[in-house]
C-alpha cells in the first residue's frame, strides 16, 4: 500500500481523520533518517503525523556494516578496520538520531534503531520488522530520469517489498 501526501495534501489531512469519526490511523511509526536535507525536512510532517494519531515513532538509521576500502576524509586517506568502522557508524547515528529528535521536538518522544545492513531498503524492512512498526514514513528524494535509472530509489524498493504501509511525504 502506498501513501504519498505532498505539503497541499498534508493539510486536507485531518479532514480525512475527521470524517474517519476520530480513528487514529497509525500506532507506530518507522522513520529512517539519514541526516539529509530531504530526511530533515519530513520530520515536522513526522511530529504531526505521530501527534494527530498518538502514535510510537521509531527513528532508523542504517548503516553498511562493512568499512570502505579507503575513508577519504583527508587528501591521503587511510584504511580503517571493522571495529573502529563500527564505531564511526554508531556515533554517527547517535548524531543524526539527536538531530532529528529535535527536529520533532519535545512533545514526540521517538526510539531509536541502528540497523547495520549493506542494502538501505532492506535495513530499512527489517527496521520495520524490529519495531513492530505498522506503517514506514520515508521522505523521497524524487530523482527522476538518468538520475533515478544509476541511483535507483530506495523508496521504491521499500514500497515494492513491506508487508506494511509506506507513506512517501513529498
Amino acid at each position: 500500500m502506498l501513501l504519498q501526501l505532498n505539503n497541499k495534501d498534508y493539510d486536507g489531512m485531518k479532514g480525512i481523520k475527521v470524517n474517519l469519526i476520530g480513528v487514529d490511523m497509525f500506532k507506530h511509526l518507522l522513520v529512517p533518517v539519514d541526516g539529509s536535507d530531504v530526511s530533515k525536512k519530513s520530520l515536522k510532517k513526522v511530529a504531526e503525523l505521530a501527534k494527530a494519531d498518538k502514535a510510537a515513532v521509531t527513528l532508523v538509521y542504517v548503516s553498511d556494516p562493512m568499512p570502505p576500502m579507503v575513508y577519504s576524509d583527508s587528501s591521503m586517506g587511510y584504511g580503517i578496520s571493522q571495529k573502529d568502522h563500527k564505531k564511526v557508524c554508531e556515533a554517527y547515528a547517535l548524531d543524526v538520531f539527536k538531530k532529528a529528535s529535535l527536529l520533532l521536538g519535545a512533545s514526540v518522544k521517538a526510539s531509536t534503531l541502528h540497523i547495520p545492513n549493506s542494502n538501505l531498503s532492506e535495513g530499512i524492512l527489517d527496521g520495520a520488522k524490529k519495531s513492530k512498526a505498522d506503517v514506514i514514513v520515508m521522505a523521497s528524494h524524487k530523482r527522476t530520469g538518468i538520475k533515478s535509472i544509476l541511483l535507483g530509489s530506495e523508496t521504491h524498493e521499500v514500497i515494492v517489498h513491506s508487508k506494511i504501509p509506506v507513506l512517501v511525504l513529498g
